[in-house]
């Protein structure tokens, strides 16, 4: 495929395995580049030696583009940009925060930038702070998300009529129909997450991995917005916050209810009743753990079909 992502990546498929906490490592960032996509190691659950092992054990493992998803809003922050310039790094992706803080830096060492928005506001600014492609993010998606529950089927179509840089579709894609649609809506290619989560190659637990497969429509629920809006599996804790709801907590009797380490406790220990279980609405699609390879496969193999099918229509 000849599209401005392959392009500004040197990929051979518009595949972007999202940069996940606790699900993103090494294994999983590299299976993805080797199968085609763009492998992202998710920094934002690693300390700074931690990142620094991923990124060497990623570079060891495949020959191939990958990158560096890093949340701004990362306390060591300045730790992980140093690492990743100084390791040689050549993509990195940006979320929760403000893309002028660190676009330019990092584009003058030859890195290629992206940022993750959920709105056409957010969109704008990143253009404007010259990043050279944004991934907009519908609610669907798990994990942080916008306030502004936009789904990715309205979000798409009105961002790429706004922006003139490449456009990666986020949130609920998990099949190669779903990326045809988004890539009609306007999208130059895909991020995709919770599919990649349910692989063998995932960081993850295997309990929270079977979690994912095991969702049903319904099963997620976008809670939280007084902090940071995320997506739970409705567990024992999303009840916990919903009962806090109930009994009109304020916004710091909710943040001392979430306490620190919950996402840890869920998706990377397997603790699936007190932990966060971040996941998309997407994962009602999931039926069974693949490989990363099986993934890309599977979807560009849905992904032509459907594109062929089209003119029956």
């Amino acid at each position: 495929m000849a599209n401005r992502i392959n392009s500004l990546f040197n990929i051979k498929y518009p595949i972007i395995q999202g940069g996940m906490i606790w699900n993103s490592g090494w294994k999983l960032a590299s299976a993805v580049s080797n199968a085609g996509g763009l492998g992202l190691i998710g920094s934002g659950s690693m300390y700074p030696d931690v990142l620094v092992e991923h990124i060497k054990k990623c570079q060891a493992a495949t020959d191939k583009p990958f990158g560096v998803n890093v949340p701004l809003m990362y306390p060591s922050i300045e730790e992980h940009m140093e690492n990743i310039i100084k390791l040689g790094v050549k993509i990195v992706f940006t979320s929760a925060g403000n893309p002028k803080a660190w676009t330019s830096t990092l584009q003058k060492e030859g890195i290629t930038v992206v940022h993750v928005v959920s709105s056409v506001k957010f969109a704008l600014k990143s253009q404007e702070a010259g990043v050279d492609a944004i991934v907009a993010e519908g609610f669907e998606a798990g994990g942080h998300n916008g306030r502004e529950e936009t789904t990715t089927l309205c979000l798409i179509p009105d961002v790429a009529k706004h922006i003139d840089i490449p456009l990666l579709a986020a949130g609920g894609i998990s099949t190669g129909k779903q990326m045809l649609a988004c890539m009609v809506l306007g999208a130059d290619g895909v991020q995709v997450g919770s599919r990649f989560a349910a692989t063998h190659e995932a960081s993850s637990h295997d309990a929270f991995k079977q979690e994912i497969i095991k969702a049903n429509e319904g099963d997620t629920h976008l809670t939280l917005k007084e902090l940071a809006p995320v997506r739970l599996i409705k567990n024992n804790f999303w009840q916990q916050v919903q009962q806090a709801y109930a009994e009109g907590a304020t916004k710091e009797e909710l943040q001392a209810l979430l306490g620190r380490g919950r996402a840890k406790k869920g998706m990377f220990e397997g603790d699936l009743i007190e932990g966060e279980l971040e996941i998309g609405q997407g994962s009602s699609l999931i039926n069974e753990i693949i490989s990363a390879e099986e993934v890309v496969n599977s979807m560009m193999k849905e992904f032509n079909e459907a594109k062929n099918n089209l003119v029956n229509i």
